[in-house]
């Protein structure tokens, strides 16, 4: 079953290039690891402090082995500086969600 990490982070509206920095990082990182990203959401309209990430994994397995990454490999370390160093991240939520997908409906051909 494929697993979907939402991310809901409080941001340094002031940081907000150093938060683009971190997040492509970790676009790149998830697609390297074994997961597909939906893209980071970034202010616009509306509170400037908010923004949100989702990303999925074929399975929690995959995801797991993916997070067991964290502080060891040197990319990942090298990404979280970019948040630490910065500040540019106050505050961050993690919520696993499974997606329900037009393609899952009765009758979808395609």
């Amino acid at each position: 079953m494929v697993i979907t990490c939402v991310v809901d982070y409080t941001i340094d509206p002031a940081e907000t290039e150093a938060f683009e920095q971190f997040a492509q990082a970790w676009m790149r990182l998830v697609a390297e690891h074994g997961g597909i990203h939906h893209g980071y959401f970034l202010p616009a309209e509306g509170a400037s402090d908010r923004a949100l990430a989702l990303f999925s994994f074929p399975s929690l397995a995959a995801y797991e082995q993916y997070r067991a990454r964290f502080g060891v490999d040197p990319e990942f370390i090298a990404a979280d500086r970019i948040r630490d160093a910065s500040g540019c991240v106050l505050r961050y939520e993690r919520t696993f969600m499974r997606p329900l997908l037009p393609t899952d409906l009765p009758g979808h051909s395609g």
